[in-house]
Protein backbone atom coordinates (compact mmCIF):
# COMPACT_ATOMS: atom_id res chain seq x y z
CA UNK A 1 0.00 0.00 0.00
CA UNK A 2 2.76 2.36 0.20
CA UNK A 3 3.84 2.17 -3.24
CA UNK A 4 0.80 2.87 -4.80
CA UNK A 5 -2.44 4.99 -4.05
CA UNK A 6 -5.02 3.14 -1.40
CA UNK A 7 -8.66 3.95 -3.14
CA UNK A 8 -10.49 0.91 -1.33
CA UNK A 9 -13.24 2.16 0.42
CA UNK A 10 -15.70 0.11 2.62
CA UNK A 11 -19.40 0.65 2.40
CA UNK A 12 -21.66 -0.16 5.19
CA UNK A 13 -25.35 -0.03 5.18
CA UNK A 14 -28.20 -2.11 5.94
CA UNK A 15 -30.20 -1.01 2.71
CA UNK A 16 -29.29 -2.74 -0.87
CA UNK A 17 -29.99 0.41 -3.06
CA UNK A 18 -27.60 2.66 -1.01
CA UNK A 19 -24.32 0.42 -1.84
CA UNK A 20 -25.88 0.26 -5.43
CA UNK A 21 -25.84 4.09 -5.46
CA UNK A 22 -22.78 4.51 -4.06
CA UNK A 23 -21.19 1.56 -6.98
CA UNK A 24 -22.46 3.86 -9.72
CA UNK A 25 -20.65 6.52 -8.26
CA UNK A 26 -17.77 5.44 -7.38
CA UNK A 27 -16.77 2.05 -8.80
CA UNK A 28 -17.31 3.73 -12.35
CA UNK A 29 -15.52 6.84 -11.74
CA UNK A 30 -16.60 10.33 -11.16
CA UNK A 31 -20.07 10.75 -11.83
CA UNK A 32 -21.07 12.76 -15.10
CA UNK A 33 -22.24 16.21 -14.54
CA UNK A 34 -23.31 19.86 -16.17
CA UNK A 35 -20.94 20.96 -14.02
CA UNK A 36 -18.39 19.48 -14.58
CA UNK A 37 -18.49 20.04 -18.18
CA UNK A 38 -18.77 23.43 -17.90
CA UNK A 39 -15.90 22.94 -15.63
CA UNK A 40 -13.76 21.63 -17.95
CA UNK A 41 -14.59 23.71 -20.72
CA UNK A 42 -13.56 26.96 -18.80
CA UNK A 43 -10.68 25.27 -17.74
CA UNK A 44 -9.32 23.63 -20.46
CA UNK A 45 -9.25 19.96 -19.24
CA UNK A 46 -10.45 17.37 -22.65
CA UNK A 47 -13.99 15.96 -21.59
CA UNK A 48 -14.51 12.67 -20.99
CA UNK A 49 -11.12 12.38 -19.34
CA UNK A 50 -10.13 9.48 -17.13
CA UNK A 51 -11.19 9.19 -14.04
CA UNK A 52 -10.14 7.80 -10.64
CA UNK A 53 -12.06 4.17 -10.30
CA UNK A 54 -12.47 3.05 -6.60
CA UNK A 55 -12.44 -0.69 -5.26
CA UNK A 56 -15.48 -1.36 -3.18
CA UNK A 57 -16.56 -3.43 -0.49
CA UNK A 58 -19.84 -3.70 1.10
CA UNK A 59 -21.35 -4.60 4.89
CA UNK A 60 -24.56 -4.53 5.49
CA UNK A 61 -24.14 -4.94 9.88
CA UNK A 62 -21.91 -3.14 12.09
CA UNK A 63 -20.33 -6.21 13.09
CA UNK A 64 -19.71 -7.82 9.37
CA UNK A 65 -18.25 -4.19 8.66
CA UNK A 66 -15.27 -4.61 11.70
CA UNK A 67 -14.96 -8.68 10.48
CA UNK A 68 -14.18 -7.19 6.66
CA UNK A 69 -11.63 -4.59 8.36
CA UNK A 70 -9.90 -7.02 10.37
CA UNK A 71 -9.38 -9.53 7.52
CA UNK A 72 -8.44 -6.32 5.57
CA UNK A 73 -5.26 -5.64 8.02
CA UNK A 74 -4.60 -9.36 7.79
CA UNK A 75 -3.74 -9.51 4.25
CA UNK A 76 -1.64 -6.07 4.27
CA UNK A 77 -4.69 -4.34 2.45
CA UNK A 78 -6.53 -2.10 4.33
CA UNK A 79 -9.37 0.35 3.60
CA UNK A 80 -8.85 3.96 3.02
CA UNK A 81 -12.25 5.11 3.74
CA UNK A 82 -15.64 3.82 4.86
CA UNK A 83 -18.99 5.72 4.52
CA UNK A 84 -21.09 4.42 7.57
CA UNK A 85 -24.79 4.31 7.99
CA UNK A 86 -26.05 6.46 11.43
CA UNK A 87 -29.22 3.64 11.20
CA UNK A 88 -28.72 -0.29 11.16
CA UNK A 89 -31.33 -2.07 12.63
CA UNK A 90 -31.45 -4.92 14.05
CA UNK A 91 -27.46 -4.10 14.92
CA UNK A 92 -25.09 -1.55 16.09
CA UNK A 93 -25.87 1.83 15.38
CA UNK A 94 -23.17 4.21 13.48
CA UNK A 95 -21.64 5.44 16.26
CA UNK A 96 -21.09 1.86 17.69
CA UNK A 97 -20.09 0.44 14.82
CA UNK A 98 -17.90 3.48 14.09
CA UNK A 99 -16.10 3.38 17.64
CA UNK A 100 -15.18 -0.61 16.83
CA UNK A 101 -13.99 0.02 13.89
CA UNK A 102 -11.44 2.42 15.08
CA UNK A 103 -9.98 0.37 17.95
CA UNK A 104 -8.93 -2.23 15.31
CA UNK A 105 -7.84 0.66 12.65
CA UNK A 106 -7.33 4.37 13.64
CA UNK A 107 -6.17 5.25 10.64
CA UNK A 108 -9.51 4.60 8.91
CA UNK A 109 -11.48 7.88 7.68
CA UNK A 110 -14.85 7.50 7.78
CA UNK A 111 -18.02 9.74 6.30
CA UNK A 112 -21.48 9.39 8.54
CA UNK A 113 -24.45 9.16 6.26
CA UNK A 114 -27.24 9.96 8.16
CA UNK A 115 -31.24 11.97 7.67
CA UNK A 116 -31.45 11.61 11.08
CA UNK A 117 -29.84 9.90 14.71
CA UNK A 118 -30.65 7.67 17.57
CA UNK A 119 -28.38 10.57 19.03
CA UNK A 120 -27.98 14.48 19.49
CA UNK A 121 -24.84 15.50 17.49
CA UNK A 122 -23.55 16.57 20.43
CA UNK A 123 -23.41 13.40 21.84
CA UNK A 124 -21.77 11.80 19.17
CA UNK A 125 -19.27 14.04 19.19
CA UNK A 126 -18.59 13.42 22.89
CA UNK A 127 -18.75 9.36 22.00
CA UNK A 128 -16.22 9.59 19.22
CA UNK A 129 -12.66 10.76 19.17
CA UNK A 130 -13.06 12.58 16.40
CA UNK A 131 -9.86 14.24 15.96
CA UNK A 132 -9.60 14.85 12.24
CA UNK A 133 -10.88 11.12 10.83
CA UNK A 134 -14.99 11.90 10.91
CA UNK A 135 -17.06 13.96 8.31
CA UNK A 136 -20.74 14.08 7.87
CA UNK A 137 -22.44 13.46 4.61
CA UNK A 138 -26.37 14.10 4.56
CA UNK A 139 -29.13 11.72 3.12
CA UNK A 140 -30.26 12.25 0.05
CA UNK A 141 -26.60 12.70 -0.87
CA UNK A 142 -25.23 14.56 -4.17
CA UNK A 143 -22.67 12.03 -6.57
CA UNK A 144 -20.50 15.00 -7.09
CA UNK A 145 -20.25 15.65 -3.31
CA UNK A 146 -20.09 11.07 -2.68
CA UNK A 147 -16.99 11.56 -5.17
CA UNK A 148 -14.97 14.43 -4.00
CA UNK A 149 -15.43 13.04 -0.38
CA UNK A 150 -14.19 9.54 -1.73
CA UNK A 151 -11.18 11.16 -3.56
CA UNK A 152 -10.12 13.59 -0.98
CA UNK A 153 -10.07 11.13 2.14
CA UNK A 154 -8.57 8.31 0.30
CA UNK A 155 -5.81 11.16 -0.64
CA UNK A 156 -5.50 11.93 2.84
CA UNK A 157 -5.28 8.62 4.36
CA UNK A 158 -2.30 7.88 2.06
CA UNK A 159 -0.43 11.02 3.52
CA UNK A 160 -1.33 10.18 7.23
CA UNK A 161 -0.15 6.51 5.91
CA UNK A 162 3.26 7.72 4.72
CA UNK A 163 4.00 10.69 7.83
CA UNK A 164 3.56 7.42 10.08
CA UNK A 165 5.70 5.05 7.80
CA UNK A 166 8.67 8.09 7.68
CA UNK A 167 8.49 8.48 11.38
CA UNK A 168 9.08 4.83 12.06
CA UNK A 169 11.89 4.42 9.87
CA UNK A 170 13.12 7.87 11.56
CA UNK A 171 13.13 6.04 14.92
CA UNK A 172 14.18 2.98 13.61
CA UNK A 173 17.35 4.62 12.55
CA UNK A 174 17.82 6.14 16.08
CA UNK A 175 17.27 2.74 17.66
CA UNK A 176 20.27 1.32 15.55
CA UNK A 177 22.80 4.11 16.11
CA UNK A 178 21.19 3.73 20.07
CA UNK A 179 22.13 0.13 20.07
CA UNK A 180 25.48 1.05 18.61
CA UNK A 181 26.39 2.98 21.05
CA UNK A 182 25.52 0.41 23.74
CA UNK A 183 27.34 -2.03 21.98
CA UNK A 184 30.45 0.39 21.97
CA UNK A 185 29.70 1.33 25.42
CA UNK A 186 29.96 -2.61 26.58
CA UNK A 187 32.93 -3.40 24.28
CA UNK A 188 34.65 -0.49 26.17
CA UNK A 189 33.71 -1.20 29.86
CA UNK A 190 34.73 -5.44 28.68
CA UNK A 191 38.20 -3.62 27.76
CA UNK A 192 38.28 -1.70 30.95
CA UNK A 193 38.07 -4.10 33.02
CA UNK A 194 40.12 -6.92 31.26
CA UNK A 195 43.54 -4.40 31.37
CA UNK A 196 42.46 -3.77 35.05
CA UNK A 197 42.34 -6.91 36.08
CA UNK A 198 45.91 -7.66 34.40
CA UNK A 199 47.46 -4.52 34.99
CA UNK A 200 46.83 -5.59 38.80
CA UNK A 201 48.12 -8.86 38.58
CA UNK A 202 50.87 -7.49 36.33
CA UNK A 203 51.61 -5.09 39.30
CA UNK A 204 51.71 -7.40 41.85
CA UNK A 205 53.88 -9.51 40.05
CA UNK A 206 56.51 -6.38 39.70
CA UNK A 207 57.42 -7.58 36.13
CA UNK A 208 57.90 -4.47 34.75
CA UNK A 209 58.63 -5.13 31.25
CA UNK A 210 55.00 -6.89 31.23
CA UNK A 211 53.47 -4.43 31.89
CA UNK A 212 54.61 -1.81 29.97
CA UNK A 213 53.98 -4.54 27.20
CA UNK A 214 50.43 -5.43 27.72
CA UNK A 215 49.73 -0.91 28.48
CA UNK A 216 50.96 -0.08 25.21
CA UNK A 217 48.64 -3.34 23.78
CA UNK A 218 45.57 -2.50 25.50
CA UNK A 219 46.17 1.34 25.03
CA UNK A 220 46.22 -0.03 21.21
CA UNK A 221 42.46 -1.93 21.39
CA UNK A 222 41.03 0.75 23.13
CA UNK A 223 42.43 3.14 21.02
CA UNK A 224 39.80 1.56 18.07
CA UNK A 225 36.20 1.39 20.13
CA UNK A 226 36.74 4.91 21.28
CA UNK A 227 37.32 5.91 17.91
CA UNK A 228 33.81 5.12 16.60
CA UNK A 229 32.02 5.79 19.87
CA UNK A 230 33.47 9.22 19.78
CA UNK A 231 32.46 9.39 16.23
CA UNK A 232 28.74 8.27 17.10
CA UNK A 233 28.39 10.22 19.71
CA UNK A 234 28.82 12.96 17.36
CA UNK A 235 26.41 11.49 14.51
CA UNK A 236 24.20 11.47 17.29
CA UNK A 237 23.86 14.49 18.67
CA UNK A 238 23.75 16.18 15.52
CA UNK A 239 20.71 13.77 14.46
CA UNK A 240 19.19 14.97 18.27
CA UNK A 241 20.14 18.77 16.98
CA UNK A 242 17.40 17.36 13.48
CA UNK A 243 14.91 16.51 15.47
CA UNK A 244 14.60 19.06 18.00
CA UNK A 245 14.59 20.97 14.73
CA UNK A 246 11.79 19.39 13.60
CA UNK A 247 9.84 19.36 16.67
CA UNK A 248 10.26 23.21 16.86
CA UNK A 249 8.53 23.41 13.12
CA UNK A 250 5.69 20.96 14.62
CA UNK A 251 5.31 23.06 17.11
CA UNK A 252 4.94 26.15 15.12
CA UNK A 253 2.61 24.57 12.73
CA UNK A 254 0.37 23.96 15.56
CA UNK A 255 -0.28 27.80 15.12
CA UNK A 256 -2.12 26.59 12.05
CA UNK A 257 -4.39 23.91 13.35
CA UNK A 258 -8.06 25.20 13.69
CA UNK A 259 -9.28 22.10 15.51
CA UNK A 260 -9.26 22.22 19.74
CA UNK A 261 -9.54 18.49 19.88
CA UNK A 262 -6.03 18.23 17.89
CA UNK A 263 -4.09 20.66 19.71
CA UNK A 264 -5.30 19.40 23.30
CA UNK A 265 -3.98 16.13 21.59
CA UNK A 266 -1.03 17.67 20.83
CA UNK A 267 -0.60 19.40 24.13
CA UNK A 268 -1.82 16.16 26.53
CA UNK A 269 1.08 14.04 24.27
CA UNK A 270 3.87 16.87 25.07
CA UNK A 271 2.86 16.17 28.69
CA UNK A 272 3.31 12.53 28.32
CA UNK A 273 6.64 12.27 26.67
CA UNK A 274 7.92 15.62 29.24
CA UNK A 275 8.94 17.64 25.73
CA UNK A 276 10.48 20.04 27.65
CA UNK A 277 12.36 18.13 30.56
CA UNK A 278 13.46 16.14 27.20
CA UNK A 279 14.77 19.25 25.21
CA UNK A 280 16.85 19.96 28.43
CA UNK A 281 18.43 16.58 29.32
CA UNK A 282 19.35 15.35 26.20
CA UNK A 283 22.53 17.85 25.31
CA UNK A 284 23.31 17.61 28.79
CA UNK A 285 23.61 13.53 28.42
CA UNK A 286 25.63 14.13 25.03
CA UNK A 287 27.89 16.35 27.17
CA UNK A 288 28.40 14.09 29.95
CA UNK A 289 28.98 11.33 27.66
CA UNK A 290 31.39 13.28 25.29
CA UNK A 291 33.41 14.45 28.81
CA UNK A 292 33.57 10.10 29.41
CA UNK A 293 34.75 9.05 26.07
CA UNK A 294 37.57 11.90 26.32
CA UNK A 295 38.44 11.12 29.43
CA UNK A 296 38.59 7.29 28.42
CA UNK A 297 41.09 8.82 25.67
CA UNK A 298 43.09 10.42 28.27
CA UNK A 299 44.09 7.37 29.88
CA UNK A 300 44.97 5.62 26.84
CA UNK A 301 47.38 8.69 26.13
CA UNK A 302 48.47 7.81 29.63
CA UNK A 303 48.84 4.21 29.44
CA UNK A 304 51.34 4.79 26.16
CA UNK A 305 53.01 7.47 28.25
CA UNK A 306 53.55 4.95 30.78
CA UNK A 307 54.98 1.90 28.75
CA UNK A 308 56.45 3.83 26.04
CA UNK A 309 59.92 2.68 27.33
CA UNK A 310 59.44 -0.39 29.25
CA UNK A 311 61.08 -2.68 26.12
CA UNK A 312 63.59 -0.01 25.11
CA UNK A 313 65.79 0.64 27.96
CA UNK A 314 67.32 4.28 26.82
CA UNK A 315 67.98 7.18 29.03
CA UNK A 316 66.16 10.03 28.31
CA UNK A 317 65.04 13.55 29.65
CA UNK A 318 61.50 13.52 31.31
CA UNK A 319 59.77 15.76 33.17
CA UNK A 320 58.16 14.10 36.60
CA UNK A 321 55.25 15.72 36.99
CA UNK A 322 53.79 14.30 33.35
CA UNK A 323 54.99 10.66 34.93
CA UNK A 324 53.35 11.33 38.04
CA UNK A 325 49.97 12.87 36.58
CA UNK A 326 49.85 9.66 34.21
CA UNK A 327 50.48 7.28 36.67
CA UNK A 328 47.57 8.39 39.38
CA UNK A 329 45.37 9.07 36.18
CA UNK A 330 45.90 4.98 35.19
CA UNK A 331 45.39 3.87 38.98
CA UNK A 332 42.26 6.45 39.88
CA UNK A 333 39.87 3.24 39.68
CA UNK A 334 42.54 2.13 42.65
CA UNK A 335 42.84 5.32 44.78
CA UNK A 336 39.43 7.57 44.64
CA UNK A 337 37.32 4.76 46.69
CA UNK A 338 39.76 5.04 49.53
CA UNK A 339 41.31 8.48 49.15
CA UNK A 340 41.29 12.13 48.17
CA UNK A 341 44.76 12.97 46.29
CA UNK A 342 45.98 16.05 47.07
CA UNK A 343 49.47 17.67 44.61
CA UNK A 344 51.85 20.31 45.34
CA UNK A 345 53.85 20.90 42.53
CA UNK A 346 57.25 22.98 42.90
CA UNK A 347 59.61 24.49 39.81
CA UNK A 348 61.91 21.65 38.77
CA UNK A 349 63.52 20.85 35.76
CA UNK A 350 63.35 17.89 33.27
CA UNK A 351 65.74 14.75 34.57
CA UNK A 352 67.64 12.47 32.90
CA UNK A 353 65.85 9.09 33.51
CA UNK A 354 64.09 5.92 32.45
CA UNK A 355 60.59 7.17 32.78
CA UNK A 356 58.74 3.89 32.75
CA UNK A 357 60.59 2.53 35.34
CA UNK A 358 59.70 5.70 37.73
CA UNK A 359 55.98 5.21 36.62
CA UNK A 360 56.42 2.00 37.69
CA UNK A 361 57.44 3.46 41.13
CA UNK A 362 55.31 6.33 41.23
CA UNK A 363 52.47 3.30 41.05
CA UNK A 364 53.60 1.24 43.54
CA UNK A 365 53.94 4.23 46.07
CA UNK A 366 50.44 5.24 45.41
CA UNK A 367 48.76 1.91 45.75
CA UNK A 368 50.56 1.39 49.04
CA UNK A 369 49.31 4.95 50.27
CA UNK A 370 45.76 4.05 49.02
CA UNK A 371 45.70 1.12 50.82
CA UNK A 372 47.20 2.32 53.61
CA UNK A 373 44.41 5.05 53.65
CA UNK A 374 41.89 2.01 53.14
CA UNK A 375 42.93 0.32 56.68
CA UNK A 376 41.46 3.62 58.66
CA UNK A 377 38.40 2.97 60.69
CA UNK A 378 36.62 5.28 58.28
CA UNK A 379 38.25 3.50 55.19
CA UNK A 380 39.14 6.78 53.97
CA UNK A 381 42.12 9.20 53.87
CA UNK A 382 44.06 11.61 51.90
CA UNK A 383 46.99 10.87 49.76
CA UNK A 384 49.38 13.97 49.02
CA UNK A 385 51.77 14.39 46.60
CA UNK A 386 54.43 16.74 46.13
CA UNK A 387 57.68 17.51 44.35
CA UNK A 388 60.74 20.30 44.77
CA UNK A 389 64.47 20.44 43.62
CA UNK A 390 67.26 21.33 45.77
CA UNK A 391 70.87 21.27 44.58
CA UNK A 392 71.29 19.21 41.09
CA UNK A 393 68.56 16.66 42.77
CA UNK A 394 64.81 16.79 42.21
CA UNK A 395 62.59 14.84 44.93
CA UNK A 396 59.11 13.94 44.93
CA UNK A 397 57.14 12.15 47.96
CA UNK A 398 54.02 10.57 48.05
CA UNK A 399 52.45 10.98 51.76
CA UNK A 400 49.29 9.32 53.06
CA UNK A 401 47.03 9.56 56.37
CA UNK A 402 46.91 5.81 56.42
CA UNK A 403 47.60 3.10 59.31
CA UNK A 404 51.17 3.93 59.41
CA UNK A 405 53.98 1.51 59.68
CA UNK A 406 55.13 -0.16 63.23
CA UNK A 407 58.91 0.69 64.17
CA UNK A 408 59.31 -3.19 64.24
CA UNK A 409 58.55 -3.71 60.14
CA UNK A 410 59.99 -0.47 59.02
CA UNK A 411 63.00 -1.67 58.66
CA UNK A 412 62.51 -4.46 56.55
CA UNK A 413 59.69 -2.87 54.02
CA UNK A 414 62.26 -2.93 50.96
CA UNK A 415 63.23 -6.24 51.81
CA UNK A 416 61.65 -8.57 49.02
CA UNK A 417 58.21 -10.37 49.66
CA UNK A 418 57.83 -9.08 52.77
CA UNK A 419 54.42 -7.51 53.22
CA UNK A 420 52.31 -6.94 56.19
CA UNK A 421 48.89 -7.42 53.70
CA UNK A 422 46.63 -9.77 54.25
CA UNK A 423 47.60 -13.47 52.30
CA UNK A 424 46.56 -12.93 48.72
CA UNK A 425 46.46 -9.26 48.72
CA UNK A 426 50.30 -8.65 48.11
CA UNK A 427 53.41 -10.41 46.81
CA UNK A 428 55.76 -8.09 48.75
CA UNK A 429 58.01 -7.38 45.56
CA UNK A 430 56.66 -3.50 45.08
CA UNK A 431 58.84 -1.22 47.69
CA UNK A 432 61.99 -4.10 47.02
CA UNK A 433 61.45 -3.28 42.96
CA UNK A 434 61.08 0.40 43.62
CA UNK A 435 64.03 0.53 45.82
CA UNK A 436 66.25 -1.16 43.57
CA UNK A 437 64.99 1.15 40.34
CA UNK A 438 65.71 4.45 42.46
CA UNK A 439 69.41 2.79 43.11
CA UNK A 440 69.66 2.17 39.73
CA UNK A 441 69.18 6.07 38.89
CA UNK A 442 71.78 6.78 41.23
CA UNK A 443 68.78 7.85 43.69
CA UNK A 444 67.33 7.35 47.37
CA UNK A 445 64.15 6.61 49.04
CA UNK A 446 63.66 8.23 52.30
CA UNK A 447 60.46 7.36 54.99
CA UNK A 448 58.85 8.46 57.63
CA UNK A 449 56.14 6.40 59.35
CA UNK A 450 53.98 6.90 62.78
CA UNK A 451 51.55 4.13 63.45
CA UNK A 452 48.42 5.63 63.06
CA UNK A 453 49.53 8.44 61.51
CA UNK A 454 50.43 7.86 58.38
CA UNK A 455 53.40 7.56 56.25
CA UNK A 456 55.66 9.46 53.72
CA UNK A 457 58.02 8.21 51.10
CA UNK A 458 60.46 10.45 49.73
CA UNK A 459 62.09 9.90 46.52
CA UNK A 460 65.47 11.73 45.71
CA UNK A 461 66.88 11.79 42.08
CA UNK A 462 69.94 13.42 40.22
CA UNK A 463 69.30 15.70 37.44
CA UNK A 464 71.50 14.43 35.30
CA UNK A 465 72.99 10.61 35.03
CA UNK A 466 77.22 10.12 35.43
CA UNK A 467 76.64 6.62 34.60
CA UNK A 468 74.85 7.22 31.79
CA UNK A 469 77.49 9.60 30.25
Amino acid sequence: MSKRENRRILIVDDMVAIHEDFCKILAAGAPASGLMDDEALLFGAPLGAPTVVFELDSAYQGDEALDRVRASLLAGRPYALAFVDMRMPPGWDGVETIEWLWREDPLLQIVICTAYSDYPWDEVLARLDVGDRLLVLKKPFDPIEVYQLANTLTAKWQQTRLATMKAADLELVVDERTKQLQQANTALAAEMRERKQLESQLVQSGKLASVGQLASGVAHEINNPIAFVHANINTLAGYVEDLLKMISAHEDAQLSIDSVAVLAELQRMRIKLELDALRQDIPTLLKETTEGVLRVRQIVVDLRDFSRDASNQNWQWAHLHKGIDSTFNIVASEVKYRAEVVKHYGQIPDIECLPSQLNQVIMNLAMNAAYACGTRPDGRGTVTVRTGACGGDVWFEVADTGSGISKDDLPRIFDPFFTTKPVGTGTGLGLSLSYGIVQKHGGRIDVRSEVDQGSTFRVTLPIRQIAAE
